[in-house]
């Protein structure tokens, strides 16, 4: 039998170790390598930018409910949302330019709700509404009339597929930007023309849900939380509506 050195026997052990899979609490290193980013995750990380966004479009347009809040920037104008939203109906706050109002749609209705100065405003720059408008509107949620431009304004802030649709699709070429995390979830991230075009972290955790997009061209930035969990939407009772007609003030 031939005898092994003890300077390569050394050397032989020092290697084993150091190649040797690390485990501390949930985190494993893949042997040399460093921490395995994909490890324990839904797969979707390893998955090419393109897949990753039709899966999670996918998982999007599957869910029932969603919460989404953060800022919109729409024909020049930003707005801060703070919707809950699934297939038959939506409620929740938007402000824009220091006001806020809020949106109750259910099946096709959709009722706004602001104070006597948002409705002060609306008059005054509308030449109509004024303090009786605005005194009667006031606290009430106002039946929006399908024919008014603020019906299809607004509306689509409550509809979850439309807004969905047209929020999660990024520009230009994909590609990931790597392994994020959004408040404790851990995410991969893709972009659109590397940012340019938009980009969207996308969960790595159950199902691949999208969980923050920034819009292309600085056009807002959105979270999206409580999916799958629904909430309920009611018709206001009769004394807290009103029905002003056909036209809002300053529509």
């Amino acid at each position: 039998m031939t005898a092994i050195p003890q300077g390569r026997t050394r050397r032989a052990a020092l290697v084993t170790a150091l190649c040797a899979c690390a485990v501390t609490g949930t985190a494993v290193l893949a042997g040399c390598g460093g921490e395995n980013p994909d490890a324990g995750t839904n797969g979707v990380g390893k998955l090419p930018a393109e897949t990753i966004q039709a899966k999670t479009r996918a998982a999007a347009q599957g869910a029932a409910a969603v919460r989404l809040s953060g800022s919109v920037v729409t024909s020049g104008r930003t707005y801060q949302l703070d919707m809950r939203l699934k297939a038959d109906g939506g409620t929740g706050s938007v402000t824009s330019k220091g006001a806020t109002f809020k949106l109750l749609r259910i099946g096709e209705q959709l009722y706004l709700k602001a104070d006597a100065d948002f409705w002060n405003q609306a008059g005054s720059k509308g030449g109509s509404g004024g303090d009786g408008a605005a005194g009667t509107l006031n606290g009430k949620y106002v039946k929006v009339p399908q024919g008014d431009p603020a019906y299809k304004k607004f509306s689509g802030f409550t509809d979850k597929d439309v807004l969905l649709d047209g929020l999660l699709t990024l520009h230009g070429t994909l590609a990931t930007d790597g392994h994020h995390d959004d408040a404790g979830t851990r995410t991969i991230r893709i972009t659109g023309d590397k940012g340019s075009g938009g980009s969207l972290d996308v969960s790595l955790e159950g199902t691949p849900y999208p969980l923050r997009l920034v819009r292309a061209g600085g056009a807002g930035t959105l979270s999206f939380s409580d999916w799958g969990k629904d909430f309920a939407v009611a018709e206001p009772a009769k004394g807290e509506t009103v029905d002003y007609g056909q036209q809002l003030p300053a529509s």
